[in-house]
């Protein structure tokens, strides 16, 4: 009776592990990565017992009978004497042959040319990675991980917070499995998709009517000389000047789209500085209608044509502006001795109290006094006769006068003489001609 033994065990890893194996019979060789047979006839003390001669094979063992030709044991030595040596050549038994698999390493699989090649676990949907998780193939066995934007927590892969590690300038809105940068007002997404960079308004879209200022992150509207910036900080409207101050112009302030001009009444041009007026003197330009017998008077914006003075009874002509009562006249008694005519102007709205016209004596009598007195056309008050010497007296306007008007003032100069007992009076009959404005 012949005994054979053979002993050929297949161990696969547990499924879902990705590490390298190698099945019983057969150790990994850490050098190389390949599964090296393990002679079980040299490492197992008495594999085969009794007339039984241990075989190696590949990835076990075979006990077979010490007299079987067949298999003959690389450790019995043919000269020892333990053993009787054979016996004598005769009917080789028939055996069953025993052919040995060609065997793959664990993540290895056989191909159609009978070589070991690796299994795309992943392909195949053999792997145990997690619905979360990606399976990545590798040599004889596969790994998993997560996609971009997630990590591995035991076994589980979570979204990864991009905005708390500052993957935005500005701002940022983290998503399953990514982010997303958005920026301020004023400011565009860089092709980074990260950074943000300054909008220059004034260039892309100009908002402003007038004159835009880019600031970082937004704008600024400025307005031309002579406007003045709304309430919405875009449009520009006209600046009234004139409603700030009564001084800009002289006479008259008309304002205008971003700007204001002056201008002066008739009568009067404006000067170069663009606010003063100045009187236009029609007489001297000789641009005025008076006849031939009429004097031409200039006064502030105007003219007046003066007719000639005429005296009247019981006076009687001296020349063109003095007049004189004859002491032989008996109408003369209670009558100035003489009148003078005199003319002058003034603008209206003068300060006060003012010198306006002086008045004095041609001759001084011995032992004589003057008095000086408004005798008439003062019924306002608005003048008095200061007395400023023995022979003079100056007309003080003591109340604002506005013009248009005509003031006709006699003035009298009153002379009293003891010596001889005399008493007398002269007059000057002034017109004044007050102009409408105060320049």
């Amino acid at each position: 009776r012949i005994l054979t033994a053979f002993t050929l065990v297949i161990c696969l890893s547990s499924p879902g592990k990705a590490q390298q194996q190698c099945t019983n019979g057969f150790d990994l060789d850490r050098a190389s990565g390949q599964c090296l047979d393990i002679d079980e006839c040299r490492t197992i003390p008495e594999a085969c017992r009794g007339d039984m001669v241990c075989v190696n094979q590949n990835g076990g063992y075979l006990c077979v009978p010490r007299t079987n030709p067949v298999y003959r044991s690389p450790y019995l030595n043919p000269y020892s004497n333990i053993y009787p040596p054979p016996p004598a050549p005769g009917p080789v038994p028939n055996y069953p042959t025993v052919t040995r698999p060609l065997m793959c390493r664990f993540g290895y699989q056989l191909d159609e040319n009978n070589q070991c090649a690796d299994v795309d676990e992943c392909a195949s949907d053999s792997h145990q990675c997690n619905p979360t998780q990606i399976c990545i193939n590798t040599e004889g066995g596969y790994t998993c991980s997560c996609t971009e934007g997630y990590w591995l927590l035991e076994g589980q892969c979570l979204d990864i917070d991009e905005c708390r590690y500052g993957y935005c300038q500005q701002l940022c809105a983290n998503v399953p499995g990514s982010y997303s940068c958005t920026c301020n007002p004023g400011f565009t997404l860089n092709d980074d998709g990260r950074s943000c960079q300054d909008v220059n308004e004034c260039t892309t879209e100009n908002p402003c009517t007038q004159t835009c200022v880019n600031t970082y992150g937004s704008f600024l509207c400025r307005c031309e000389p002579g406007y003045e910036l709304e309430a919405d900080g875009v449009n520009c409207s006209d600046m009234d000047e004139c409603s700030f101050s009564e001084f800009l112009c002289q006479h008259e302030c008309v304002n205008g789209p971003g700007s204001y001009y002056c201008i002066c009444p008739s009568g009067y041009n404006l000067l170069d500085d663009s606010r003063s007026c100045q009187d236009i003197n029609e007489c001297e330009n000789r641009n005025f209608t008076c006849t031939p017998q009429q004097t031409c008077f200039n006064i502030p914006g105007e003219y007046k044509c003066l007719d000639p003075v005429r005296c009247e009874d019981p006076y009687i002509q001296i020349n063109e502006n003095r007049c004189m009562c004859p002491a032989e006249n008996a109408g003369c008694r209670d009558q100035p001795f003489t009148i003078l005519y005199r003319v002058m102007d003034m603008v209206s709205g003068r300060s006060v109290p003012s010198d306006i016209f002086q008045m004095q004596a041609t001759t001084r009598y011995p032992g004589a006094y003057y008095i000086f007195q408004i005798k008439s056309g003062n019924e306002g008050r608005e003048f008095y006769m200061r007395q400023t010497g023995p022979i003079s007296a100056t007309l003080v306007m003591t109340r604002p006068v506005k013009g248009p008007r005509t003031i006709q003032l006699d003035l009298e100069m009153i002379t009293v003489n003891t010596v001889i007992n005399f008493r007398g009076s002269s007059v000057i009959r002034l017109r004044i001609y007050v102009s409408q404005y105060s320049f």
